[in-house]
């Protein structure tokens, strides 16, 4: 597996390759999609006519691969957490999985070293566009910088959250002195100031809405709400609360009232939705890599390899009539919407019914490892959830709890009962996490509020405080730094 190191040493030879022959594989309507191939030198790109949307799209392609948002995003993120087990097969480890689920992985897991490198792979596409962008002679030059500004800010985002603080990367790195630079850890701190600065300046840059031909592409209110979602983990509660009431107030975005249809292809890009990866759903499929396939039923008539079950305390957490529960979690023996029957004999008990994809009532061709099957970054539920976090911590309990209960109310729920600061915290968290199940969040929730090692620990699960709040550097990327890389206490 290649290391950091090696892909910022070979960034203008191996990211020139990338970016000048990647196929416009972004979410930008049909006629970009089936666009063959093309190579051509970097003054012709950047003379060209499409030259900006081609680099662009080339950091728009890394949101679909596997080492990106599949199999070790969902080890990392879902397996590790109290909403999910490993699933699959006893004997199936899933690589690292099962070290994922017991908490017994270590520095040189693979999860992890996919995750660093996919992650800045991302980072390094985008950073290059920002290099070449502001000198090209291009219609929506200003739209291309900002969704550069907001892809690299997400891809740091995904990092931070999982590993800390890591190496800054702000320009191409040509000189030996600026490779070796970017082997030093930044601070956490540091590193969400980078993330606002660039999402900052995007929200400036990036449209309030895009047509349809050119769904997945990212918008104003996405960068607003990854804004929100990084003043919440940093604690800036009146700066989040600012961007969940720009989007609110921007009335582009609302809850679907039907909860169960938001991961059906009748729900891609409905009106909770803020931004989605667009797997399109014609030839060629453009799915995320396998995300399907990894969390399918297991075992006879099965569809997939079973991976992320839901967990018993997840089933616990539902109140009665809550309809989310059903929308999340499908059982052994259970007739689907579309009438697929999950096999009384498969391999658990339990699947993700978020990840499922219907081969007779949705746009499937026969190819499960890139199925038409969006992946949801942000909705609107969450900003709700958001604002009424912030709300809370601000002491507005008011305003915090009508938030709240809009969730609830589509939820089949009654407002709630919590009437003060301390209930209503916990009640929102109660309700991030049934609303939220299985969308990659529950782990880094748990951490960003200090709750992981009493609710891991109860589970018999042996979470580390201190330790265990951020997960190792990839040992990999250390030796190849030749130890200048540091790697996080306790691993």
């Amino acid at each position: 597996m290649k290391s950091l190191k090696y892909e910022i040493k070979k960034l203008l030879f191996i990211l020139t390759f990338i970016l000048l022959t990647a196929t416009l594989f972004i979410s930008c309507g049909k006629k970009f999609l089936e666009e063959k191939p093309r190579t051509v030198s970097l003054i012709d790109l950047m003379n060209s006519s499409d030259g900006g949307l081609r680099m662009i799209a080339a950091v728009y392609n890394k949101l679909y691969d596997f080492g990106e948002h599949s199999f070790s995003w969902i080890g990392v993120s879902s397996i590790t957490s109290d909403d999910a087990e490993k699933g699959s097969e006893i004997g199936d480890s899933g690589t690292d999985k099962d070290q994922l689920d017991n908490w017994t992985f270590t520095a040189s897991s693979i999860s992890f070293s996919e995750l660093w490198l996919n992650n800045y792979q991302g980072i390094g596409r985008a950073t290059y566009a920002l290099k070449y962008l502001p000198d090209m002679k291009v219609d929506d030059k200003d739209r291309y910088i900002g969704e550069a500004e907001m892809l690299r800010a997400y891809f740091y985002w995904n990092l931070v959250r999982v590993f800390g603080g890591v190496p800054i990367i702000d320009n191409v790195l040509e000189s030996e002195t600026e490779i070796a630079s970017a082997t030093t850890r930044a601070s956490k701190e540091e590193v969400y100031a980078f993330i606002e600065k660039d999402l900052i300046d995007a929200i400036t840059r990036l449209p309030l809405t895009v047509p349809a031909a050119e769904n997945g592409r990212v918008t104003k209110g996405a960068a607003e709400a990854l804004l929100a979602k990084v003043y919440l983990y940093e604690k800036k509660w009146a700066q989040s609360k600012a961007m969940c009431d720009a989007i609110i107030s921007s009335n582009q975005y609302s809850l679907d009232p039907d909860y169960s249809k938001i991961w059906r292809e009748v729900g891609e890009f409905s009106p909770e939705s803020i931004w989605e990866v667009n797997a399109v759903g014609t030839q060629p499929n453009l799915g995320v890599w396998e995300y399907f396939l990894v969390q399918a039923p297991r075992g006879a008539n099965g569809l997939g390899w079973g991976f992320n079950t839901p967990s018993p305390d997840l089933v616990n957490a539902y109140e009665p009539n809550d309809v989310r529960k059903a929308a999340t979690i499908m059982f052994r023996g259970e007739t689907l919407w579309d009438g697929y029957v999950v096999s009384p004999n498969a391999t658990n008990a339990m699947y993700n019914y978020k990840s499922y994809v219907s081969k007779t009532k949705e746009t499937y061709d026969g190819d499960d490892v890139q199925t038409n099957k969006n992946l949801r970054l942000f909705r609107f539920g969450e900003i709700l959830l958001i604002k009424a976090e912030v709300e809370n911590e601000l002491g507005n309990l008011e305003p915090a709890k009508q938030a709240l209960d809009s969730v609830r109310h589509r939820a089949g729920l009654a407002s709630t009962m919590a009437n003060n600061q301390a209930d209503l915290r916990e009640a929102i968290y109660k309700e991030r996490r049934v609303e939220m199940a299985f969308e990659h969040d529950r782990m880094f929730d748990l951490q960003r509020t200090g709750r992981a090692g009493a609710v891991l620990r109860a589970l018999g699960k042996p979470y580390v405080d201190g330790k265990n709040d951020v997960f190792p550097i990839p040992q990999l990327e250390i030796n190849l730094s030749n130890g200048k890389l540091l790697q996080n206490t306790g691993y």
